[in-house]
């Protein structure tokens, strides 16, 4: 855990106050995803050279050349190497490793970051492992404010806390189906959290300024016509899990 803290400010005047992972968190879900991609390159290098030439001797490669690198080698090493940036990419952001560990990446605004920024990150891993047991990079997340390595700095990229209605929601499809990033679903329920607190005249104004980020102009106007109650409907909508997910 860690008691730095990242605030995104929002136009509705509900910020974002997200925790950041320090070396001992990001240090934790990197082990984690270190065993489990060498475990898992390592039993496809098994069971390829099992079964596709019977033998575990490191003969075989010499016997078989550029056949085995193909079957055996080089599928193990392209699990090793794109382990993060493919997990990353396909989990949002998130790897095994960082789910157990309970962190994920987000951008500086708070959203997920892009495809672009995750292959960036991924491909200045080489200079943060340098000279080695990520020695740069653990060096600069212990001297940098919000616990960044190289990678991070470069990508535009933070890793915070996993926790949080939001995270429950995004778990659940429910808002990503929308297009809400991580920062707008907390956005939406702390809305909906404070509901009660909240003057009448200010919670309608939140609700519209949140819901008008969606749909057509027409249906922006349209929320000016809607009581309390079906505005925060449309918010418990939002983030609502779907059924059967």
């Amino acid at each position: 855990m860690t008691d730095r803290q990242f605030t995104i400010a929002s136009t509705t005047g509900v910020d974002v106050v997200l925790s950041i992972a320090g070396p001992g968190s990001r240090s934790y879900a990197f082990v984690i995803d270190w065993h489990i991609r060498l475990l898992i390159a390592l039993a496809w290098f098994l069971c390829a050279a099992e079964l596709a030439f019977g033998t575990l001797s490191p003969d075989a490669a010499k016997a078989h050349g550029l056949r085995y690198g193909l079957l055996v080698a080089m599928p193990a090493l392209a699990i090793y190497f794109l382990y993060h940036p493919v997990l990353e990419i396909a989990m949002r952001g998130r790897t095994p490793g960082k789910r157990i560990a309970g962190v994920r990446l987000v951008t500086r605004s708070g959203g997920i970051p892009s495809t672009g920024a995750l292959l960036i990150r991924n491909a200045f891993r080489l200079l943060d492992s340098l000279p080695f047991a990520y020695a740069v990079g653990l060096g600069v997340c212990f001297a940098t404010n919000e616990h960044v390595r190289v990678g991070d700095l470069a990508a535009g990229t933070l890793l915070v806390i996993d926790e949080g209605p939001a995270s429950d929601a995004l778990a659940h499809f429910g808002a990503a189906e929308h297009g809400l990033d991580p920062s707008m679903v907390e956005i939406v329920n702390e809305l909906l959290r404070r509901w009660t607190e909240l003057a009448a005249d200010r919670r309608l104004e939140l609700a519209r300024a949140v819901l008008g980020r969606f749909g057509s102009p027409a249906e922006h106007d349209a929320l000016h016509a809607l009581d309390a109650e079906e505005l925060r409907r449309r918010l418990q909508g939002l983030v609502a899990p779907r059924s059967g997910a």
